[in-house]
């Protein structure tokens, strides 16, 4: 018998858990969940006797010790800035260990220590990051094989709701961390385009948006995400002339959401006064100079040039920041604030379904003809448990655990699904669960 321990049972971590509960008898696997949350991780164990559930605390230094040395195989669901945590104790008791998050710097460092133990420390194996890796490195691959010079590529993505559960003016509800959603974006968006670096500082972000049409699910607003420079040396594309990442809207979000950035509501580098005795028409009014003569909502169609039946004015109405409810805090910066709001109302229904959408572009050249490269992934959750982003994030994590320890990935050292070996039997498999994409192909 192989243990699994899986460490963190949040919301994206429920697709991967049960698949690889439902694999367990077969296999030959009992599979432990902890979470700081013994409920929660009980929960996600659902009483398969192949199963159990512990209290998990990472500063408990035993229990760390104890639970990893009994595993096989680790797979972190926690925090990102705890994966190093967990991967150097991985290390140190010869563990293999999976993760969806960014490789850090101190997860780079276990490289040459994880070979030398014939280990493997499997990084960005999720949605973004992770399929968005191994489906552009496919084609990558594919284009340079066949002897063609990448020109451009760009890629986009979105978690966002289905069109029969799209019930709301802003035509979003969060389908992954709410923080997250209210902080995107922050810091500076850096591209190249023909040749020619660009930067968007935060204050232009939700300015400075593009279009996309992806299938069948219509056009949606893009903007820019964070460092796509980076993407050349992973990619393998140093000289590419043109390289952008963004993250897709539905239409009219953006515009809106600016308002936010602009007042400074999504800030949280500091703590507001008198949250505990506030309303959020109080909070939204901290935003906007002072003036007795007019309204609140005056005061910003005014300073943002708007109409009070205007797209973005109905949107701010609807989700109540005009309202005098309290906020219900005690303390909180000015995007606690914020994200407490949204959450009540951007939340998933039970009967919800959410949508994921990603986006490859290639333009590359071969025997003197310019041709491009359309790749395109639209995935529909079947409802707000099972959703398309627990399954995009999950199932790669899941069916690269379970490659691992069957022996059919080989590798060792730390990686990301950016070579062969793992991106295509990953997407290979991701297939027959309808995560697959649709490619198109044009001469220009």
């Amino acid at each position: 018998m192989k243990n699994i321990l899986i460490l963190g049972a949040g919301f994206s971590a429920t697709v991967m858990i049960k698949y690889l509960l439902g694999k367990a008898k077969e296999n030959d696997w009992h599979i432990t969940v902890g979470d700081i949350s013994e409920e929660l991780a009980s929960k996600k164990v659902a009483g398969n006797p192949l199963g159990k559930a512990v209290k998990f605390d990472i500063q408990n230094e035993k229990q760390k010790t104890d639970e990893i040395k009994k595993a096989d195989l680790v797979i972190s669901f926690l925090p990102a800035f705890m994966h190093p945590i967990v991967a150097k104790e991985c290390v140190k008791h010869g563990k293999h260990m999976v993760s969806a998050s960014y490789v850090s710097k101190e997860m780079k460092e276990l490289d040459s220590e994880a070979k030398s133990k014939g280990l493997a420390l499997l990084n960005e194996l999720g949605v973004d990051p992770g399929i968005d890796h191994m489906s552009a490195m496919r084609v990558i691959d594919e284009i340079k094989h066949k002897g063609g010079k990448l020109l451009a590529f760009s890629s986009n993505t979105g978690g966002l709701i289905a069109p029969e559960s799209d019930d709301n003016p802003w035509n979003y509800k969060f389908t992954w961390n709410p923080r997250n959603v209210i902080l995107a974006g922050q810091g500076t968006a850096k591209y190249i385009e023909k040749g020619t670096y660009k930067y968007i500082p935060y204050s232009q972000l939700y300015k400075r948006i593009s279009t996309a049409t992806v299938l069948n699910m219509g056009e949606f607003d893009v903007y820019a995400n964070r460092d796509s420079l980076s993407y050349r040396e992973i990619y393998g594309l140093q000289d590419i002339p043109t390289i952008f990442r963004g993250t897709m809207r539905k239409k009219g979000y953006c515009q809106a959401w600016d308002v936010f950035v602009q007042l400074g509501a999504t800030d949280d580098t500091y703590q507001l006064e008198g949250v505990d005795k506030m309303t959020y028409r109080d909070y939204i009014n901290l935003f906007l100079p002072y003036d007795e003569k007019l309204s609140v909502e005056e005061k910003i169609y005014k300073m943002f040039n708007l109409t009070m039946q205007s797209d973005v004015m109905k949107k701010m109405q609807w989700v109540g920041i005009f309202e005098k409810n309290k906020i219900g805090l005690k303390t909180a910066t000015p995007a606690q604030v914020l994200q407490h709001l949204l959450e009540d109302k951007w939340k998933l229904s039970p009967q919800d379904k959410d949508l994921l959408v990603m986006q490859h572009k290639f333009e590359y050249e071969l025997g003197g003809k310019r041709k491009e490269i359309t790749s395109s992934l639209v995935v529909i959750g079947k409802d707000s448990v099972e959703t398309a982003m627990a399954m995009t994030v999950g199932m790669p994590v899941a069916l690269a655990s379970e490659m691992l320890l069957k022996g059919q990935i080989k590798v060792t050292g730390v990686h990301t699904p950016v070579i062969p070996e793992l991106y295509n039997p990953i997407l290979n498999e991701l297939e027959k669960y309808g995560i697959k994409f649709v490619e198109e192909e044009k001469e220009l």
